[in-house]
């Protein structure tokens, strides 16, 4: 066999060995969607507050600190969001005058070239679907009730997320060394390189996406704002939140916003809004992305694009969000022994060095 064969033969092995690792992860997570979902959105509450929470430590009990860092992040986010609810509450009346008004303005322009659309099919368009929604009211008030529940669900998820901060912030490490105790102790040297990598990325990871989210969002913000468009910070707030979804999110919420500023503002600021789209992917794509995220984690644009790809097809929405950070944490887990191995695979784990 060549040299050239062999070496491809062992990348692809490699890959593939990935690759049937994350799909079954991204499985289970489908299977046991809203635990992994609790237990996700907690480990990313460790990653952003164990920070905190050890800088208040030498002035604070742990205890306490703890406590002070988790309920300072919520009610900053519950802030923000009154604040969000706020924004919108007092644009409602307008809102509603200006996005009936906007719809006029599209449908005259849809009747003109290049469309050329005449106004009966307009009418009939809008005509057949207040039809559709007087003849399923049924089925929309059903579904109507169906999203309280599950609004009920989300909640009982997010408890359970706190819960889970709560112990992962004040006691991981000392979760993670139990754990270790419990296997044999020819594999604890090892399992401590593969845990300290993987979180080690994790941590890199969500410090990275809220900063290149953090940053996509004022830039957002200011725009629409300088443009005049209407609930700029509601969508500034959405594309803070979509952009966790690598490469698709951020342009899938200044879309929407797109569609805000061509029902609101016209054609004119709807076309800046989609060159904005332009501009900022190429920001977070060749700035944002390889600065922020260089220390944390290397994937190729092609590996992101199919991780967030296999984890939409495997558990929604939640797969989308976190098939990068655990392709991430897979390959720095396969450097991290791979550089073991090489050094002698003599690694111990702190415990065994002090016995």
């Amino acid at each position: 066999m060549s040299p050239a064969l062999r070496k491809s033969a062992a990348y692809a092995w490699r890959i593939l060995l990935v690759a049937a690792l994350v799909y079954g992860a991204l499985v289970v997570l489908g299977r046991f969607h809203d635990l992994a979902v609790a237990v996700f959105l907690g480990l990313v509450g460790a990653a952003m507050l164990r920070p905190v929470a050890d800088f208040l430590t030498p002035a604070l009990p742990r205890s306490l600190a703890v406590a002070v860092a988790l309920l300072g992040s919520i009610a900053l986010l519950l802030g923000l969001l009154a604040l969000v609810g706020e924004a919108v509450a007092g644009e409602t009346a307008g809102l509603e005058r200006q996005f009936g008004a906007g719809l006029s303005r599209i449908e005259r322009w849809l009747e003109g070239p290049p469309f050329r659309l005449s106004h009966g099919a307009l009418t009939d368009v809008r005509a057949r679907t207040g039809q559709f929604l007087s003849s399923h009211r049924t089925a929309v008030i059903s579904t109507a009730l169906t999203g309280v529940g599950r609004l009920i669900e989300v909640l009982t998820v997010l408890a359970l997320a706190v819960f889970c901060s709560v112990f992962f912030i004040h006691s991981g490490e000392r979760q993670w060394r139990w754990f270790c105790d419990q296997l044999p102790a020819a594999a604890r040297g090892r399992t401590e390189i593969a845990g300290r990598a993987a979180w080690g990325t994790f941590i890199g990871y969500t410090h990275g996406i809220v900063l290149v989210s953090s940053t996509n969002a004022v830039l957002v913000g200011l725009a629409l704002f300088a443009l005049g468009v209407p609930l700029a910070l509601p969508l500034a707030v959405l594309e803070f939140f979509a952009t966790f979804i690598p490469l698709v999110g951020s342009p899938i919420a200044l879309a929407i916003a797109a569609v805000v500023a061509l029902a609101l503002k016209g054609p004119v600021v709807a076309a800046i809004v989609i060159a904005l789209i332009v501009i900022i992917g190429q920001i977070e794509g060749h700035l944002l992305h390889p600065l922020v995220m260089s220390w944390a984690v290397r994937l190729h644009p092609v590996v992101v694009a199919l991780s967030v790809l296999g984890g939409a097809i495997a558990a929604g929405v939640v797969g989308a969000v976190v098939a990068v950070p655990l392709v991430s944490i897979v390959w720095a887990v396969h450097q991290a022994l791979r550089r073991d191995r090489e050094r002698g695979g003599g690694a111990t784990t702190p415990r065994d060095r002090h016995a």
